[in-house]
């Protein structure tokens, strides 16, 4: 087991924010050298920033800009980071990289759907893809691949079409879980594991729409919000008779206060490492996470009723 990450050096996209952020930050402090990737310049080197002040003497953060939807980004991360480091091998590989987007199959821009989709799981293979010659080229080495709750059922909270991000997280999961006897057989230096957060507060609600190129929320016209009500109404960002002014307000708020909820990313980072720690194939972050998991696995039938996701909170909230 890889117990101690002093002296490997870990790859992680998504480091601008939220849980990559909060993974490089914790790697870096046990001494682990850590290169990161992220599309949003100034998040990026805010990480930077915190992982120099907080960089044991001798240990180096390196940040890179790279869209992991764009295989040629990606590749030419790859031999950044192996200039860089003066390297041939990583030890750990962090497919965190996400946004949300194209909800709907029916109603939303094919742009949106793709990209969605693009981001959240041609960033996995492309990644894993650059990186395997040196994952191989280790002593020990391990791909840890971020999923999601809705890699085990489709939807967004109780019954919202989330489709685009959906499918890119059930093909993330598939992948990880097929990974693992391939690299029992044929690489057996190599572990592979899944991460299914829950809720965790970050900036993926906000960091969504800057990728997307979407206005905020007080930046909607009346007729676009309008165009919107439908979901905004499932979400609970509306009500059926809200005022434009009242919808976007609401929507704003959403979005202001998506992170301060849920777990943080500190406390869903340390779960992710202790779960790599123990060499645990799949890593479930979150009450949540644990609570729709038994229940899906315990009523897959079901899974897609309209009272099911009351049933399952109302699970935990007796267990609790």
């Amino acid at each position: 087991h890889m117990q101690d990450f002093s002296g490997k050096i870990a790859v992680i996209t998504g480091g601008g924010t939220g849980m990559g952020r909060a993974l490089a930050r914790a790697l870096i402090a046990e001494g682990c050298h850590v290169a990161t990737c992220d599309v949003i310049d100034e998040n990026l080197e805010e990480t930077r920033r915190l992982c120099e002040t907080e960089a044991p003497q001798g240990v180096r953060i390196a940040t890179f800009r790279c869209d992991v939807a764009n295989e040629d980004e990606v590749d030419a991360f790859a031999r950044g980071v192996a200039e860089t480091f003066e390297t041939e091998h990583i030890n750990l590989l962090f497919n965190n990289a996400g946004i949300g987007g194209g909800g709907s199959f029916v109603t939303a821009s094919r742009d949106e759907w793709d990209r969605t989709f693009n981001i959240c799981w041609n960033g996995v293979y492309f990644m894993s893809r650059a990186f395997l010659p040196m994952l191989l080229a280790s002593s020990e080495g391990h791909i840890i691949n971020t999923s999601s709750v809705n890699g085990f059922r489709a939807s967004l909270g109780g019954n919202i079409p989330h489709t685009s991000y959906s499918a890119a997280k059930f093909a993330v999961k598939g992948f990880t879980e097929a990974l693992i006897n391939d690299f029992r057989f044929n690489a057996p230096h190599l572990k592979a594991s899944v991460v299914m957060p829950g809720y965790v507060g970050t900036q993926i609600a906000k960091n969504t729409g800057k990728i997307l190129g979407h206005k905020t929320p007080l930046e909607m016209t009346d007729e676009e919000l309008e165009e919107m009500r439908g979901r905004f109404v499932l979400m609970g960002n509306a009500g059926e008779d809200s005022t434009p002014d009242e919808i976007r307000q609401q929507w704003h708020n959403s979005q202001e206060n998506y992170e301060k909820g849920g777990l943080t990313p500190e406390q869903a980072a340390d779960i992710i490492l202790s779960g790599v720690r123990n060499e645990e194939w799949r890593i479930l972050v979150g009450p949540d996470a644990v609570a729709l998991d038994e229940a899906v696995r315990a009523d897959p039938v079901n899974a897609y009723d309209l009272g099911f996701s009351e049933k399952v909170w109302a699970s935990m909230q007796q267990e609790s």
